[in-house]
This record gives C-alpha cells, sequence and structure tokens, in this order.
C-alpha cells in the first residue's frame, strides 16, 4: 500500500497489462541488481522472470522478454527492508505485488506487454530501478470461445467494482455525517460499515495519485490518504483517512474538531477514488492477479492484525476481502471451467474451506459481525488459519497466467 501512480490518460485496470500507451522509461534513481543475459525463457505460454528480494538488493533473473505475457515470480528471502514490487511503463502501473514479506512463499502477477521499455521498481532496495526490455509486439489473435467468456468476465467484474466504489461512497458519507454529530459509539458502527467496502475492491482501486502530483508525495496519494496505517506512516505526511478515525474512536474514545475534519477529507477522497476509478478498464488477467493480491493482504495484514490496529475488525476486513476474490472469480469460472476444470473445482473447493473457517468467528452481536481479532485470539487461531488460507491462495495465484495465456 505505499505509492502507486496511474496516469488517466490511458486508461487501464490498476492491476493491467496495457498494450499501445507510451513506454518511456521513469526517470529516477539507478537499476536494481539483474542478471541480465538473453531474453526470458518462456513456458506455459508466458516469459518467466524470477526476482528476490533479499538483503537491500532486488535481483531479477532476466531483464528483457519477448512480447506478450509475462509471469514475474517474486520471493522475498531475508529482506525486511521492502515488501513491494511494481512493473511501470511512463509512470504507469501495469503490475505489482504487495506485502511480499520474508517467510511467505514465492508470489506472481502477470501482464501482457507489447514492445518498449517499462521499469521494475522495487522501493526500498539499495537502488530502485531497473529497466526491463521487451521486444517485438504483441499479437492479438482472434478471440477463442475460452477467451471470449474472459474478456466478457471481465467486463462483468468492471461493473462490480463500479457498485461496489458507489457503495463505499454512500457510507463514507454516513460515516462522515455520523463524527459530524459527536456520536462515538454510532460512529464506530458506521466506521465498520463502510470499512468493509474498500476491503471488497482495494486491489482494483488502491493506486491513484492525483493528477499532476509527484510519484514520491504521499499527499496526494489517495490510497495513502484513504488507507494508511500506524505500520506504514509518512511522517513528513502524517495521519489520514479510515486509520486515523478508527484511532481516535477505540484509543482516544473521543471525537475532536481534528477528528472531524479527518471525516471530511476522507469524504472528499473517496469521492474522487470514485470518479477516477470510472476510467478502469480490465483484462481477464487483472481479475486473477486482483484476487491473488486481496488473499495476500488477508495474510500479511489482516490475519496478523495489523490492518485494524485500535478497533480489531481485521477479521471484518478479511471476510471483505475473501468476498472480493470471490466476486472476481465467479466472473473468470465459465472460461477456467473449460480451459482447466481441476483448477476450477480445487479454488472452488478451498474458498469453500476458508469460508467455512471464517464463520466459525461470526457474532452478529458483534461490531461487524466477527470475533475482535485481539493479541490472545490471534495467537491461538492465526496459524490455523493462515494454513488454511493458503490452501486457496496456491491454486488462485495460478488464474492470472492461465487467463492472459489462453488461446
Amino acid at each position: 500500500m505505499r505509492l502507486r501512480l496511474l496516469t488517466i490518460a490511458c486508461s487501464a485496470g490498476l492491476i493491467a497489462a496495457i498494450a499501445g500507451c507510451s513506454t518511456q522509461p521513469t526517470t529516477g534513481g539507478g537499476t536494481f541488481a539483474a542478471a541480465g543475459g538473453p531474453a526470458a525463457p518462456t513456458r506455459n505460454g508466458a516469459a518467466q522472470v524470477s526476482v528476490e528480494m533479499s538483503g537491500d538488493r532486488c535481483i531479477s533473473d532476466h531483464t528483457s522478454a519477448p512480447a506478450g505475457p509475462v509471469t514475474f515470480t517474486v520471493k522475498n528471502t531475508d529482506a525486511t527492508g521492502m515488501s513491494e514490487i511494481e512493473l511501470l511503463s511512463d509512470q504507469r502501473i501495469l503490475g505489482e505485488k504487495e506485502n511480499v514479506v520474508p517467510g511467505l512463499g514465492p508470489v506472481k502477477f502477470t501482464v501482457t506487454l507489447t514492445g518498449g521499455t517499462y521499469q521494475l521498481y522495487c522501493p526500498g532496495a539499495s537502488s530502485e530501478l531497473q529497466d526491463f526490455a521487451v521486444s517485438g509486439t504483441a499479437s492479438d489473435q482472434p478471440a477463442s470461445t475460452t477467451k471470449q467468456l474472459f474478456t466478457e468476465g471481465a467486463t462483468g467484474y468492471g461493473t462490480y467494482v463500479t457498485n461496489t466504489v458507489a457503495d463505499l461512497v454512500s457510507a463514507t458519507h454516513t460515516l462522515t455525517a455520523t463524527v459530524d454529530s459527536g456520536d462515538v459509539a454510532a460512529s464506530k458502527s458506521a466506521y465498520a460499515k463502510a470499512r468493509r467496502f474498500y476491503e471488497k475492491v482495494e486491489s482494483d482501486v488502491a493506486g491513484f495519485v492525483l493528477p499532476g502530483a509527484s510519484a514520491t508525495d504521499n499527499s496526494k496519494n489517495l490510497d495513502y490518504l484513504i488507507d494508511m496505517r500506524a505500520t506504514n506512516l509518512d511522517p513528513s505526511v502524517g495521519w489520514h483517512g479510515f486509520h486515523a478515525i478508527e484511532r481516535d474512536l477505540w484509543q482516544r474514545a473521543a471525537i475532536t474538531a481534528d477528528t472531524k475534519k479527518l471525516a471530511h477529507e476522507l469524504d472528499s477522497n473517496v469521492t474522487q477514488l470514485a470518479a477516477l476509478s470510472k476510467t478502469l478498464t480490465y483484462r481477464p488477467e487483472d481479475l486473477g492477479n486482483g484476487a491473488a493480491a486481496l488473499l495476500e493482504e488477508v495474510q500479511s495484514k489482516k490475519i496478523k492484525g495489523t490492518e485494524e490496529a485500535y478497533s480489531h475488525l481485521d477479521l471484518l476486513d478479511f471476510a471483505a476481502n475473501i468476498e472480493g476474490a470471490q466476486q472476481a472469480y465467479p466472473f473468470l469460472k465459465p472460461g477456467l471451467d473449460k480451459l482447466d476444470p481441476d483448477l476450477s473445482r480445487r479454488i472452488n473447493e478451498q474458498f469453500q474451506a476458508v469460508l467455512a473457517s471464517l464463520a466459525k468467528y461470526k457474532d452478529p452481536a458483534a461490531l461487524g459481525g466477527y470475533r475482535p481479532w485481539t493479541p490472545q485470539l490471534r495467537a491461538s487461531d492465526a496459524p490455523n488459519l493462515s494454513k488454511t488460507v493458503q490452501g486457496l491462495q496456491d491454486p488462485l495465484s495460478r488464474i492470472a497466467e492461465k487467463v492472459a495465456t489462453a488461446n
């Protein structure tokens, strides 16, 4: 949830494969370590590039690939100072992985690239940027029945995102009005209701920097302004958004003039986010990448209890992340049933397993409908819950490459 930049001039899904847009390299400091050598080899219909985070370095095994689908597999062995990688084109984020922390398994994202120069960006590395060259032109093959099913699914998913963001706007309006009233208990309830809408579609809409802003300015980064936490606080920008309000309502148990100001700022930023998100379009692989990203959010933040540090509403966010991933999957399922029915069946089974595990924590009397994810409950239950999520995360991470390389 660090800085992400999207230029509106070339509309595309946030985690998107954009062809036909300018691919001039972004200016920035140096290159991180690279093995170089020949172009990345192709396997399963996609060029394969591995990136390892180790110490203060990001090390990619190839710096070029042929045009077409490219899968980046990212592993953090022991780099505690970095946890994110992005693929950039002229300051647009074409693909990314967040929450790549030591101890978790490798993660992947797949994008379809046409010829040009891109950049791999690894925030926190001693040298953060590396050029990545793509040769040739991505071909537009006549759509097969399977590919057409995936395309139709991506269009349908776009409608789901638009509707969910509209719900977020409405819920944030309510939160702001409730904070204005000074009622702490009612504001806590309104906070819980608003949070779930952002968490459902976070991987789709969390990439906007306001037009004209610097790529390093968190004061214009809507993701930061809406969803920053204590763990990613930028001291030069300070507290903003949902979690600043959460801090006041739970830790301070008071609504001050500053709390009201924060709520109105959040309301304005969510409204701007809604307007910008209407420019998004999606490729099928975006849905696969986004669903996998939501599961990574669950593993790295919700289960660890770092998302809702004051309210302990992490299981509410957990459920919303799963719902978001579950909504992305059905839009791809008709095509996936034809392409790889065994994978489709396994994903469906693992979704049911995760939902069954989560259901154990439902409590209609609790705020948000789930038991508070307290340190005591985390200590006893987090390992088993994480293992169940991993069972879904593994097959779900294979979707993006599958759909990007479908014939």
